[in-house]
């Protein structure tokens, strides 16, 4: 007969708390023994530089538009440059006088498209106010109609930025999502047609499509014919920007299953009804990062502009510091100050992608 003698089991260790900051701290910095290591020289890196960057940036630093008090500071930033020339970073070359116009115009832009951000505003009236704000815009930026006239060689700094930026990304849209379904055509015509489009486009710099646009494509236009160097611009970036979001809108298309589009024209659907209904909506849902990384991109391609004498925010400031020796040594603030202003714009539409990606994935989400 075999006796059984009972054994106790040893109590075991309670779980790890993941949730709370310590909780986030274990799973994210010192997970194992790689990722302790990692933290530490990161953090140790971080404690040696950002206590020297915050002392430049902030407790040495001067700020009054004073070019000859900043000269003799060896340690801390000169601020005053931008005090000094903000006006000429933000607005460019706009006559100084009237400068109030292109303030009320970018303001009205930001407005449009905060508005347009939202889901409570998704309404067929959006597209007329688009229509007015545009029309508003460039009277109060071109003039007419009781308000002097301000040639468009003369727009500059965050205006011309966001103008660009907007039209050209409102613009390559439409176009990329018809040339990544040419792309996908079964006539070879327009397949051929779309593929020689993108391949073209993606295989120079934008800075040739820029420098094309805006002195080689008048030489084959009509004797007499001018056409305004911003429209050039703005068709040159647009057409850039459509290749490379084709491309994106076309991974996609292709990761749609092949069996969605046969139950569609089983159901009796035309081709453009399946894409409308049943193809785009998944497509455009799948590549949502890759298309605001695009949008992003073309945000700050527009800083390329100046090689075509359209000072935007990156050519303004060039314009600025280089027109006045004194403040020429400061360029660093400068270029510090427009990059704070490229990161706030980048930023929030990274964010918003974020925000949009979450909402047409509902369907997906567990």
């Amino acid at each position: 007969m075999t006796v059984r003698v009972f054994q106790s089991i040893a109590a075991r260790p309670a779980p790890v708390r993941t949730g709370g900051l310590m909780g986030w701290l274990r799973s994210n910095l010192f997970a194992d023994a790689r990722t302790t290591v990692s933290t530490l020289i990161i953090g140790g890196l971080l404690l040696w530089y950002l206590p020297q960057l915050f002392n430049w940036a902030v407790l040495t630093a001067h700020w009054l538009p004073d070019a000859q008090a900043c000269h003799p500071v060896e340690v801390g930033a000169c601020w005053g440059v931008v005090a000094e020339k903000y006006r000429l970073i933000i607005f460019g070359r706009y006559p100084f006088d009237e400068q109030w116009r292109p303030l009320v115009a970018t303001v009205l832009m930001m407005t449009l498209l905060v508005v347009s951000c939202v889901r409570l505003f998704w309404k067929p009236w959006l597209a007329g106010l688009w229509a007015l704000g545009l029309a508003l815009f460039f009277w109060l930026m071109l003039g007419g109609m009781g308000l002097s006239r301000v040639e468009t060689d003369r727009w500059g700094g965050l205006p011309l930025t966001l103008l660009l930026a907007t039209l050209s990304i409102a613009m390559a849209f439409p176009l990329a999502l018809l040339v990544a379904l040419g792309r996908r055509s079964e006539l070879p015509a327009i397949r051929t047609l779309c593929t020689l489009y993108v391949e073209l486009i993606r295989g120079v710099p934008l800075i040739s499509v820029l420098f094309m646009a805006s002195f080689m494509f008048p030489l084959f236009m009509p004797q007499g014919t001018k056409i305004d160097v911003l429209i050039r611009v703005l068709a040159g970036i647009t057409l850039f920007a459509a290749a490379y979001m084709a491309e994106v809108i076309r991974g996609g298309l292709q990761a749609i299953p092949k069996g969605q589009v046969e139950a569609a024209a089983s159901l009796g659907l035309s081709y453009w009804q399946t894409q409308r209904k049943i193809v785009l909506p998944q497509a455009l849902a799948m590549v949502v990062p890759g298309i605001m990384n695009n949008f992003i991109a073309i945000f700050k391609d527009t800083s390329l502009v100046t090689i075509v004498s359209l000072y935007e925010l990156t050519g303004a400031l060039g314009l600025a510091l280089n027109s006045d020796a004194d403040w020429r040594p400061y360029k660093i603030e400068g270029y510090v100050f427009i990059a704070l202003i490229y990161f706030a714009f980048c930023f929030a539409m990274s964010r918003y992608s974020l925000w949009v990606e979450r909402e047409v994935n509902k369907g997906r989400q567990r």
